[in-house]
């Protein structure tokens, strides 16, 4: 039996869930399925998930798609990247890595890893450890 293209989806959707060890919804499929069913990695907004959404045969609703997204990073198989403080995109790459915040578009986008040297942190205050350190780069067209 040859495996289409819809199976294929499915089963990276399911299996992604599965590393978070989240039960496959119909939802939480439908949404799996639109972040990681091609395999390649996302920088999404809940808005820009929800809009992806609308075409799909499961509904969802905005409120949803948030919930949604908020249990996939708290499952740890996706992670937020705030931007501007009000701004939040969810990052399906997990390993540290910068990013570039395209301010013309506002578009957020790997940046390359390799390139940037962070030779020293500040002590993490009594009491505190530093978890994970977030590097947004904002460009703007010249």
């Amino acid at each position: 039996m040859t495996e289409t293209a819809d199976d294929m989806v499915m089963a990276r959707a399911t299996g992604w869930l599965a590393q978070g060890g989240l039960r496959p919804t119909r939802q939480r499929l439908a949404l799996a399925s639109l972040l990681v069913g091609d395999g390649a990695d996302r920088h999404v907004t809940a808005e820009s998930l929800y809009a992806a959404s609308i075409s799909g045969e499961e509904k969802v609703s905005l409120a949803t798609v948030y919930n949604t997204l908020r249990a996939f990073c708290e499952a740890g198989i996706m992670q937020e990247v705030v931007v501007d403080g009000s701004k939040s995109y969810f990052d399906t790459r997990m390993d540290d890595h910068p990013h570039f915040y395209w301010e013309d578009d506002g578009r957020l986008t790997d940046a390359p890893a390799d390139q940037l040297e962070i030779t020293r942190l500040p002590d993490a205050p009594e009491g505190a450890e530093i978890a994970r350190v977030d590097v947004v780069i904002r460009l703007r067209r010249s």
